[in-house]
């Protein structure tokens, strides 16, 4: 049976960015995974671009914040892409592929990524190649996540960030002890039956994206695109910046900021009693009407709650923070698995 056939069979939708859907019941089994079992999430709403050649590394470590030297062999970094004012275009997980290097993020995004980073591969002997209809992403997260890979896989990476070959592609290890597949298309489906055979229950996008929100982990998405250097979404607390390789695009507003003590918004975890969604303004009362920062990443927590990363100002912490209006709901603040450093 095709893939995304097998997936259908089991009642799966998909949204106009890709994301994947069960019905009501099918979600709140996701979340209960998440929460006490294995959550086993295809990861449609995400694309892979490909850069192959023998200038990819040299290209890339010239346009991305991340150190990518530093990329361990089949394993994975996080990286983000900005504009020369140092406003991110594109978040970023970087898989090693043999020579190549793969380019994940969320898929509304990835044409145009894709053509604007070819631009300025100009006489560089690298070239990228949209590979996202060719391989299937599967995200596996839970606290028993590992337990059941490890049935189904044997070995794993011992830390985050590494990965190792498995049947059919690679896995790596992600931050939180969660694990991703990169799988070719034709080995999705048994890799899949094997992993649920196991214990794993499927579960919709919210899932995956509640566990990156539980990790710390932001993306760039549409709605957020050109609003956050890259300290404001926390992006080297998770590796995604390094100070000491040479010039990107935004590197020099980048190290001003880190260096000069400017930052003035951090990335925190929240929650609502209330829908929330990228892009929806927070405020707080020493802001004097003026949006305090805004929803970066959000998804229901399936116990009628929402969890959310939001960027705010740090001096409105103390004060309390509201979502859409200086009288809205009021988000809890929640901790991160990482240090925020004022």
């Amino acid at each position: 049976m095709a893939w995304y056939d097998l997936l259908g069979a089991l009642g799966a939708q998909f949204d106009e960015d890709g994301a994947t859907r069960f019905d009501a019941s099918g979600e709140q089994a996701g979340m209960v995974a998440l929460a006490q079992g294995a959550a086993l999430v295809p990861l449609r709403h995400f694309g892979l671009i490909r850069f192959s050649g023998e200038e990819t590394s040299a290209f890339l470590q010239g346009q991305l914040s991340s150190d990518i030297k530093k990329l361990p062999a089949a394993g994975c970094q996080y990286s983000s892409y900005s504009t020369p004012k140092g406003r991110m275009l594109a978040s970023f997980l970087i898989l090693r592929e043999g020579e190549d290097l793969l380019l994940m993020l969320p898929r509304p995004l990835l044409p145009a990524i894709q053509k604007r980073l070819a631009m300025y591969v100009m006489r560089s002997k690298t070239r990228p190649a949209d590979i996202s209809d060719e391989r299937v992403l599967l995200g596996l997260a839970g606290p028993r996540a590992l337990e059941l890979a490890r049935e189904v896989f044997g070995e794993l990476p011992k830390e985050a960030h590494q990965g190792m070959p498995c049947e059919g592609g690679h896995l790596v290890r992600l931050p939180a002890d969660r694990l991703l597949l990169n799988l070719a298309a034709e080995a999705a489906g048994a890799c899949w039956d094997k992993l649920l055979a196991a214990g794993a229950q499927a579960a919709g996008a919210d899932a995956w994206t509640l566990s990156d929100i539980h990790a710390g982990i932001p993306w760039v998405l549409p709605a957020t695109q050109e609003e956050f250097v890259a300290q404001m979404a926390n992006m080297e607390l998770i590796g995604a910046v390094s100070f000491k390789k040479g010039c990107y695009p935004g590197q020099e507003i980048v190290a001003r900021t880190q260096y000069l003590g400017k930052l003035k918004r951090r990335t925190f975890r929240v929650r609502a009693d209330t829908a929330m969604h990228a892009g929806d303004a927070v405020y707080s009362p020493e802001m004097n009407g003026q949006a305090s920062g805004q929803i970066a990443l959000a998804a229901p927590s399936g116990d009628g709650r929402w969890e959310a990363l939001a960027v705010v100002q740090l001096a409105s912490v103390a004060q309390g923070v509201h979502l859409e209006s200086p009288n809205g709901t009021r988000l809890e603040f929640l901790p991160l698995p990482y240090p925020v450093h004022e």
